[in-house]
């Protein structure tokens, strides 16, 4: 299924324990590795890596469908994993049986895939596994579970985007949708339906990138619309050098789509899709470097995988939502049955500053270069696993940074077994 690697991605990456009585600063690498972008990006070759129409295509992709393609056993994924011997709520305590109930009830799977019309989000959205916002938790007392790991997070969508709305919940406040990337439910109105005119109408427009996170877009009388986000794509309508105009939709009461005219500083939309170049690289990074780690894009933030599409959407490379797809995309090289040093070789070899993946299960990694014979890597990560006494622990980082392989090795209990360098799967080169 789709989204059971979730299930495993604390075990393996994250946690929320401990920090064993030390600070951020006591993380050696976050103090020896520089943390500024600008100082891997010299000499990266100015070019294209994508091509506009190969990104349209999947981005468009669910107005393209006849039906909804998630499988029904996928899309009720949740309610094969999660029982209230394993569930905890947002007190902490078990989660009781009439909650599934109430959810699979609420759910309404026997009407799935009946509607299958094309829609466009108004705002962005928490694609949610159950048709509710309450969290399910883990075993909040067990290294690398409760917060922020809510499970029925499967991922979030940025405002303005196309999805395939599936069915209504049994109380119509919910919608199932399925987007070029991921699925869930999200409420129903925060959607509107697009008929084929307006489709076209939304199509019909050059495109542009965003390249900023949360500036407030606002329609033409001043009214809030949406916050933007890095990689978002909408249609240009003009540009001058001071200012971009783009075409937003909002909704009318009667749930049909209002076009708008939203105006913008040049800095935050770039029309068409960017020169992979140092500028530009340094540009992105630079952004995706104020937010804070956030499980499934959860309270505006982003996780691994999500921080890695981001990055590459401005170029024009559309990658899955999540890590253990990403890291299929291109020429991928295994390290199976490598050790340590090879895999380091490996990289060092055929690696590409800033076009290359390193992919651990649960967690993908941004190769940037190599800085004094070590292989330095990007990353959006919750923490570090530690050991004290036998007890698993976490050192939380909980944000972007550049590092080595073997970030925390400095920490009196890092957990030796647990180094990024020793479980990476493999490596992929994105692009062309």
């Amino acid at each position: 299924m789709q989204y059971l690697f979730i299930v495993f991605v604390a075990i393996f990456i994250s946690g929320c324990s401990f920090n064993n009585g030390v600070n951020i600063e006591k993380v050696r690498d976050l103090q020896e590795v520089s943390q500024d972008v600008h100082s891997y990006t010299q000499g990266v070759d100015d070019g294209y890596i994508a091509t506009l129409e190969e990104y349209k295509e999947h981005y468009f992709k669910p107005w393209k469908e006849n039906t909804i393609e998630t499988p029904l056993a996928q899309a009720m994924w949740a309610y094969n994993i999660f029982t209230p011997k394993n569930s905890y709520g947002e007190n902490l305590q078990h989660i009781d049986q009439s909650f599934f109930n109430e959810m699979l009830h609420n759910s309404n799977f026997s009407a799935y895939a009946t509607l299958n019309e094309p829609a466009l989000t108004l705002k962005n959205l928490n694609l949610r596994a159950f048709p509710t916002q309450r969290p399910l938790f883990k075993n909040p007392k067990q290294a690398g579970e409760g917060f922020p790991f809510d499970y029925l997070q499967n991922s979030t969508i940025g405002a303005n985007k196309p999805i395939l709305v599936s069915h209504y919940s049994k109380d119509r406040a919910w919608v199932f949708v399925e987007s070029s990337f991921a699925d869930g439910w999200v409420h129903s109105n925060d959607i509107v339906f697009m008929p084929k005119k307006s489709i076209e109408t939304y199509v019909r427009g050059k495109e542009s990138f965003l390249l900023k996170d949360n500036v407030a877009i606002y329609d033409e009388e001043n009214n809030f619309l949406f916050y933007s986000r890095i990689g978002m794509m909408l249609p240009l309508m003009e540009a001058n050098a001071t200012t971009t105009t783009l075409l937003t939709v909002s909704k009318y009461a009667t749930n049909k789509p209002f076009f708008h005219k939203s105006l913008l500083s040049s800095t935050v939309a770039h029309s068409g899709i960017l020169a992979f170049n140092a500028k530009n690289i340094n540009a992105v990074i630079v952004e995706l470097q104020k937010m804070h780690y956030g499980w499934g894009g959860m309270y505006g933030q982003r996780d691994c995988s999500s921080t890695i599409r981001d990055f590459f959407a401005p170029f024009g490379v559309w990658l899955p939502r999540n890590s253990s797809k990403q890291a299929k995309i291109g020429k991928v090289i295994s390290f199976n049955g490598m050790s340590d040093k090879e895999k380091i070789a490996t990289i060092k070899k055929e690696g590409i500053a800033f076009k290359t993946l390193l992919y651990r299960q649960g967690h993908i990694l941004l190769y940037v270069g190599v800085r004094h014979d070590k292989v330095i890597v990007f990353q959006n990560m919750w923490g570090i696993k530690t050991i004290k006494n036998g007890k698993l622990g976490r050192f939380i980082v909980g944000r972007a940074v550049f590092s080595t392989l073997e970030i925390g090795k400095n920490l009196y209990y890092y957990d030796k077994k647990a180094s990024l360098l020793s479980h990476l799967k493999s490596m992929n080169i994105v692009g062309y």
